[in-house]
C-alpha cells in the first residue's frame, strides 16, 4: 500500500490517503475475507526491518484455491502525483526484500502516475519469475459507488492464480503490460489503455482469458526458489526532460531546455509518425544536433495515442540524422522511465545509452521487423 484513491477518506482539506487499509477496507468485506482463523506472516519493510503482519484470506475462488494476503503499508501514504525516483525505489526494495517469502505481490497506487511507477519498475526489476500487479481506483474503496473492490479483487486473483512474471497494470477487468500503458480518463472507471498492444489477460463472468503467448517469462526450474531479481535503484529523473512540440514552438525555447545544467536526456513529443518543425533555417534541427554532440540522449515518441515513430516523412528522417533515437511506439511513460533508467547504468556512454533505447527491453516497444501471425477465431 503506497496511498491513492484506494485508501482516502475524506478530511477538512478533502481526501487524504488513510491508514489500516487491511482492517478497515478489505476484512469488512466478504469478497476479500472468508472469516477463515487470523494467521499472520512474516515480512519485511521496505527498509528491511523484520515484521508481522495480520492476512486475510478470500473465499475459493474458480481456480479452487483461496488466496491468503497481507498488506504492507509505508510509512508515509502518498497522493501519487507527489511519488518520485525515491518512492519507486521504496516499491523495488519492499518486493525485493519479501521476494523469497511471497508467490506474488499487489500493488495499490494512485491512478494519476499509475502508469509512470509500473513503467519504472518493468525495467528496475530485472529477472521477474514472479508477478507483480498494480492496481488502484478512481473512487475510494469506502465509497457506495467504487471501481476499488473490482480492480483488487481482479489483482489479487491474477497474481495468486496465475504465473505471469511481469510488472502489470490490473484495472476495469483487463491486464496490461504496465510499460504499455497510458492514463486515458481522469474520472471514468475505465481509465487506463494499452494503445499499441492487447491486453495480457480479461476477466470476463465465467474465467480469466490469459493471452499466454504474450507472456514474457525469464526461465526457471523452480519459483519457489527463484533467486531475488536483480533490481537498478534510484532512476536518474532529475537529469531527464520531456517536451512537447506545437505549431509555432520557438527554437529558442527548445534550446533553453536543452541547455539546463545537468541535462542528460530528453524525451520530445512530436507530431504523428514523428514529425517535427525544422524552424526557420532549420535552426531547431541544428539546435538537436548541437545537444546529441554534447552527450544529450533525445528520444523521439509520437503524441498520438496509438502508431509509432516511422522514418516515413522527411521531417521525421532528419530528426533520425541530427542524432536523435526514435522511440518506436514507446508511451511517453515509458520512454521517460527507460530512459531514467539507462542514464542510472554504471558506465554507460551517450551511445550506448542511445542505442538501447531503441531495443526492446522488457516487451516496452514493438522493434521493426517484428512479426506475428494469427489466423481466424
Amino acid at each position: 500500500m503506497t496511498g491513492g484513491t484506494i485508501c482516502m477518506k475524506p478530511s477538512e482539506g478533502g481526501l487524504i490517503p488513510a491508514k489500516g487499509f487491511l482492517e478497515a477496507g478489505m476484512a469488512p468485506r466478504p469478497s476479500f475475507n472468508d472469516g477463515a482463523a487470523p494467521e499472520t506472516l512474516g515480512a519485511y519493510t521496505e527498509t528491511g526491518a523484520s515484521i508481522s503482519l495480520p492476512s486475510l484470506r478470500t473465499p475459493i475462488s474458480r481456480y479452487e484455491r483461496h488466496i491468503r494476503f497481507a498488506v504492507l503499508e509505508f510509512e508515509q501514504l502518498l497522493d501519487s502525483s507527489s511519488i518520485d525516483a525515491h518512492g519507486w525505489s521504496q516499491i523495488a526494495r519492499a518486493i525485493q526484500n519479501n521476494y523469497q517469502a511471497f508467490d506474488g505481490f499487489v500493488v495499490l497506487h494512485g491512478t494519476d502516475s499509475l502508469a509512470y511507477t509500473a513503467s519504472a519498475l518493468s525495467f528496475m526489476l530485472g529477472n521477474l519469475t514472479k508477478p507483480v500487479v498494480f492496481t488502484g481506483s478512481q473512487a475510494p474503496i469506502f465509497e457506495l459507488q467504487t471501481d476499488a473492490t473490482d480492480n483488487l479483487l481482479d489483482a489479487l486473483i491474477l497474481a495468486g492464480s496465475f504465473c505471469i512474471p511481469e510488472v502489470c497494470i490490473c484495472f476495469q477487468h483487463k491486464l496490461f503490460r504496465g510499460n504499455r500503458c497510458t492514463k486515458v480518463s481522469s474520472n471514468q472507471f475505465d481509465a487506463f489503455a494499452s494503445p499499441n498492444l492487447a491486453p495480457l489477460a480479461t476477466v470476463t463472468s465465467s474465467h480469466i482469458q490469459v493471452n499466454w503467448d504474450m507472456i514474457r517469462r525469464n526461465a526457471t526450474p523452480d519459483m519457489l526458489n527463484a533467486k531475488i531479481p536483480d533490481v537498478q535503484m534510484d532512476l536518474d529523473t532529475t537529469h531527464v526532460a520531456c517536451l512537447r512540440v506545437f505549431p509555432g514552438i520557438k527554437p529558442e525555447m527548445i534550446d533553453a531546455v536543452l541547455r539546463v545544467a545537468g541535462l542528460r536526456g530528453l524525451v520530445l513529443e512530436t507530431f504523428g509518425a514523428g514529425n517535427a518543425p525544422g524552424g526557420p533555417d532549420n535552426a531547431l534541427i541544428n539546435i538537436f544536433t548541437a545537444a546529441v554532440q554534447r552527450g544529450i540522449v533525445i528520444v523521439n515518441v509520437t503524441q498520438c495515442l496509438t502508431g509509432s515513430v516511422s522514418p516515413l516523412y522527411a521531417p521525421a528522417m532528419v530528426l533520425g540524422r541530427a542524432g536523435i533515437v526514435p522511440g518506436h511506439d514507446l508511451t511517453t511513460e515509458a520512454a521517460l522511465t527507460k530512459l531514467s533508467y539507462l542514464l542510472a547504468l554504471p558506465d554507460l556512454t551517450a551511445e550506448e545509452v542511445t542505442r538501447r533505447m531503441a531495443v526492446d527491453l522488457r516487451g516496452e516497444l514493438t522493434q521493426t521487423g517484428d512479426v506475428s501471425f494469427a489466423g481466424p477465431g
